[in-house]
């Protein structure tokens, strides 16, 4: 484990972001419905039980027919200019057992888009490119003269085989994916368990958002917005709670979370004051301490240990900053290689302005990105007034981590970036 090289006490975020790791085990596994799977991690290949599609499907409405009948290719399919059909019976919809094309030249089965093509025939020509007059179908000349087989013809298999691997391990579900698994009979799947998640915001000075609040009284913020960037995670299942800055009202309270839930983010109390208990409090139920403070801004106080039953609690900063930007810096990382998340790649920008270093802190700076004609992403830092001001992250996509740096960081210096859940 390094240290930071100005700070030898803190940690470097590289090196908190990989304890919190080694300390967090994999969800468990369990199956899910698939009318309940959207947003959730697979655990286990969707295999192709069939191809796909799994017929020769029609991709137009219009008529199905030979090309050899169209081109001529033999004295005896010959076919007067311009070419004309004989629709033979009844239309062929989707979902019907496919017809058979009459072997006499120049029959045609008329036919809807998904319908099983007719056997016999190897190519349809929309209904646009012909004029019907009763049972007789003329082609326009510049259709007939262009007409292949295989024209409007969605192949068997051309999209899978039977036993292809198409939607992998550690995806997240999308209405694509499961698409995919309910066209290969997927009733349910096998995906990461959802986490059960108290979060804990701590403070004398915090109310209700609905409650009366007086002029040195706050309300509550935190909380509501770590559970919504949480949610949009794909983290629903968050239980808030808030206990007053008295020892015996943090340590009861934690005694039960911790052995109900699965995950315990904390917000406020986490510092050096003389009401910051819970790290304390932590200690004497039983919590490891794994690390207390990191060496960067905002954030610094961050506070992460694991419990006798390996539950994993997070102790954020109280600044409504300080915490937004740690949960997306460790706790949401960390909740994706639970849930076996395949890793994404890196996001990296070029600063579009010059910004201040900091000279023994690891910087996040909020910043809005910007897109170029020229393809290039660049982000604008739109610094907040302090680690308290909120409303400074509206209209931000994320932040950039700056290592600690005592000069300044030119435009167009590279950055990793950081999205807003």
């Amino acid at each position: 484990m390094s240290a930071s090289p100005f700070s030898p006490a803190l940690l470097l975020p590289a090196d908190a972001a990989r304890l919190v790791r080694e300390a967090c085990t994999p969800f468990p596994t369990e199956d899910c419905p698939i009318a309940s799977a959207h947003g959730r991690v697979l655990r286990q290949d969707v295999i192709a039980d069939r191809p796909l599609p799994p017929f020769d499907r029609v991709t137009l409405d219009g008529y199905a027919l030979r090309a050899g009948d169209v081109r001529g290719t033999s004295a005896a399919t010959a076919i007067r200019q311009p070419a004309r059909f004989t629709v033979s019976g009844t239309p062929q919809a989707a979902g019907m057992i496919a017809r058979s094309l009459p072997a006499s030249p120049g029959a045609c089965i008329e036919v809807m888009t998904g319908a099983v093509l007719p056997r016999g025939a190897d190519c349809v020509v929309p209904y646009e490119d012909t004029d019907r007059d009763g049972a007789t179908v003329t082609l326009a000349a510049d259709a007939a003269a262009g007409l292949q087989p295989g024209a409007a013809i969605h192949r068997e298999g051309s999209d899978h085989a039977a036993g292809d691997r198409i939607v992998t391990v550690g995806t997240r579900l999308s209405g694509r994916e499961i698409a995919v698994a309910a066209a290969c009979g997927c009733t349910t799947l096998r995906v990461a368990a959802l986490p059960r998640i108290a979060l804990i915001s701590t403070g004398d000075e915090l109310v209700e958002v609905g409650a009366p609040v007086a002029p040195h009284l706050v309300r509550r913020s935190n909380d509501l917005a770590l559970r919504a960037a949480l949610v949009h995670a794909g983290y629903p299942l968050v239980q808030r709670f808030h206990y007053r800055d008295v020892p015996q009202e943090i340590e009861t309270g934690l005694h039960g979370v911790l052995a109900e839930f699965d995950v315990v983010i904390a917000t406020g109390g986490v510092s050096k004051g003389r009401h910051d208990h819970l790290p304390a409090t932590l200690t004497a139920l039983g919590v490891i301490k794994v690390f207390h403070g990191v060496a960067q801004r905002p954030g610094k106080p961050m506070w992460f240990g694991v419990s006798r039953r390996r539950t994993p609690v997070f102790a954020l900063p109280g600044n409504p900053v300080s915490c937004f930007v740690c949960l997306h810096r460790y706790v949401l990382p960390v909740f994706a290689h639970a849930s076996g998340l395949a890793a994404a790649p890196e996001t990296w920008v070029s600063l579009a302005s010059p910004v201040e270093g900091l000279a023994k802190m690891t910087r996040f700076l909020p910043v809005r990105l910007q897109t170029h004609p020229d393809g290039r992403l660049t982000a604008a830092p739109e610094a907040s007034n302090t680690s308290g001001d909120f409303a400074g992250l509206i209209g931000t996509d994320g932040f950039v981590e700056l290592p600690p740096q005592a000069t300044r960081f030119p435009a167009g210096h590279v950055a990793r970036f950081f999205p807003w859940a």
